[in-house]
């Protein structure tokens, strides 16, 4: 079979993708899907593997689908109880500590353990932050997830640079 450009647009049109959203999941340009298509350009061979591995391969559901909604968010400067009693009631390991509408770390329970002493309680949560969880789109594939939630506890879900979504292993473990 002679992989051509209209035999691309072929398959991108039955996987029910735009040349955009095919050039995002590539990692190249819109306007190099569009001339790749249109056979006005001849890609690297890398580029001809990955958009027949995406185009060939199941849609599966993306992370909108599964994803926990509202989440519950705190402040660097909220005390440590307060946020290990909002973690015990509602059943949460892990909460993301925004500052002006920006996700700057994560308070875990392992974090609060490994940082336990006589007085921390009365601490402020800036004292057991860690780095924020990778983030993805609604739109990103959930197999795309999963290696990130072999390392990382959760992912969280950005729409415009918004936070709008959290997914954690428990969340995955639902789809099966």
């Amino acid at each position: 079979m002679i992989i051509t450009g209209s035999l691309l647009k072929k398959m991108r049109l039955e996987a029910g993708l735009t040349q955009s959203e095919l050039a995002r999941l590539v990692g190249v340009s819109q306007a190099h899907i569009a001339k790749i298509e249109r056979g006005k350009v001849d890609p690297r061979l890398s580029t001809v593997n990955k958009i027949l591995q995406i185009l060939t391969s199941k849609r599966g559901k993306t992370c909108r689908e599964i994803m926990t909604r509202e989440v519950i968010t705190v402040s660097s400067k909220e005390k440590i109880k307060n946020v290990s009693e909002i973690m015990v009631r509602y059943g949460i390991s892990q909460v993301p500590v925004v500052e002006g509408g920006k996700v700057i770390g994560m308070v875990t329970e392992e974090g609060i353990v490994r940082n336990l002493s006589p007085n921390i309680s009365e601490e402020p949560v800036e004292k057991v932050m860690e780095p924020p969880l990778p983030t993805v789109s609604e739109d990103t594939d959930i197999s795309v997830i999963k290696p990130l939630l072999e390392v990382h506890p959760g992912v969280l879900v950005m729409r415009k640079g918004e936070l709008v979504g959290i997914i954690t292993r428990s969340d995955l473990l639902k789809v099966i």
